[in-house]
């Protein structure tokens, strides 16, 4: 038994470290030589800009919405949290047309921006949007599990004590929900900035406007592949990144969202 676990443990870490191994191998004084390049830093600042926007927004939207999910209860609340993880688990291509159809000139929101000048598809709003629509619902998920988890106790207690709601969730609430928060956070930035398929489909992949640095690994494959390497090393840096921050914030925590 031990045997055969240990073989399957191998073959798996094998599979999983072979692209790692790859990458070491690659002609890595060349590709940092690229990291100028006017594809790659525009892309870089496209990807930075438009994922921090992201994530203010779904931070504003999401943490209201997180929280009334949380301690509500109304008809219809298992329908709506269902659409609200939907986006996790619909493929790239399928969500890029979703939003197309919704904001593309003859679609329910769309028709009524293009009459008043206001056009969405292949701009930089609209990678923004992409962004928002498949990464706010990691943030909803992970901050509506921290404010579950939060004793409603201590939020009786303060208010015995004379604490407003608001005092009670900035005092109480938000502190001890605070990791949950954060690790949906960098998760959903995280998801923002690695956004491909939803993104190509309403956005497209305009050099120095909408395309992202995902976007721009698709493009440089047809030029160079040195250079999409350039781009898989930042992506990579990001991702340890990441990573690190959520194991050090979050200890376990990150691993139940």
């Amino acid at each position: 038994m031990k045997g055969i676990v240990f073989f399957c443990y191998m073959v798996c870490a094998l599979f999983l470290f072979s692209p790692i191994i790859a990458l070491v191998s690659g002609p890595w004084s060349y590709v940092v030589s690229l990291l100028g390049d006017t594809l790659v830093v525009q892309a870089l600042l496209i990807s930075l800009k438009s994922s921090f926007i992201s994530i203010i927004i779904i931070v504003v939207l999401g943490l209201p919405a997180s929280y009334f999910m949380a301690r509500y209860c109304f008809p219809g609340k298992q329908v709506l949290d269902t659409v609200f993880e939907l986006p996790l688990v619909l493929p790239p291509a399928v969500a890029g047309l979703l939003l197309l159809i919704t904001f593309g000139r003859n679609g329910p929101i769309g028709q009524y921006l293009y009459r008043v000048g206001i056009q969405i598809p292949f701009t930089f709003t609209a990678v923004v949007i992409a962004q928002v629509f498949v990464a706010a619902p990691i943030f909803i998920k992970s901050a509506k599990s921290g404010f579950q988890g939060v004793d409603r106790n201590l939020e009786i207690t303060a208010a015995t004590l004379g604490d407003t709601p608001w005092q009670t969730f900035i005092k109480i609430t938000l502190p001890l929900s605070w990791n949950s928060i954060l690790t949906g956070i960098v998760l959903a930035w995280a998801r923002a900035l690695a956004e491909f398929g939803a993104t190509i489909m309403l956005a497209g992949n305009l050099p120095g406007k909408t395309q992202t640095l995902t976007l721009a690994i698709y493009t440089a494959m047809e030029r160079d592949m040195n250079l999409s390497l350039t781009i898989a090393l930042i992506l990579i840096l990001v991702s340890f990144i990441i990573l690190t921050t959520l194991k050090f914030i979050g200890g376990k925590r990150w691993e139940e969202v």
